[in-house]
């Protein structure tokens, strides 16, 4: 297996969901950090951008559609996809049209994730 190249961020306040996710992308070579909230997730980038983020829509102390746009304000060239377990029309909507590069539905599925990442990365 080749290694591929992309620092993922994933920003989840479920520590399960930050686990698996975390594995999946590593075993495809990614290197992964994370973060539980979104103050957590604006410090990391700010210290060290990633190539790619993936963000939970609903987290404890940052709205993730806003958490999206302070990212994308930061590192405009990183790909973020928005991921939720409460789709609605209106915040794919808000998600897309403030930086995120995808919209993804939980549960999602782990060659689901894998593609999109790798696709995301590819055409940035």
């Amino acid at each position: 297996m080749s290694k591929k190249q992309g620092a993922i961020l994933i920003v989840d306040d479920d520590k399960s969901i930050l686990h698996v996710f975390s594995r999946i992308l590593q075993k495809q070579g990614y290197a992964t950090d994370t973060a539980e909230t979104g103050q957590e997730a604006l410090e990391k980038i700010q210290q060290k951008a990633s190539d790619l983020a993936l963000v939970d829509m609903k987290l404890p102390d940052m709205n993730g559609i806003d958490l999206v746009a302070k990212m994308h304000a930061m590192h405009p060239d990183m790909v973020i996809i928005a991921i939720t377990g409460f789709p609605s029309l209106e915040d794919a909507t808000k998600a897309t049209d403030r930086g995120a590069a995808a919209y993804l539905v939980k549960p999602v599925k782990a060659e689901e994730l894998v593609g999109i990442v790798a696709e995301k990365l590819k055409s940035r």
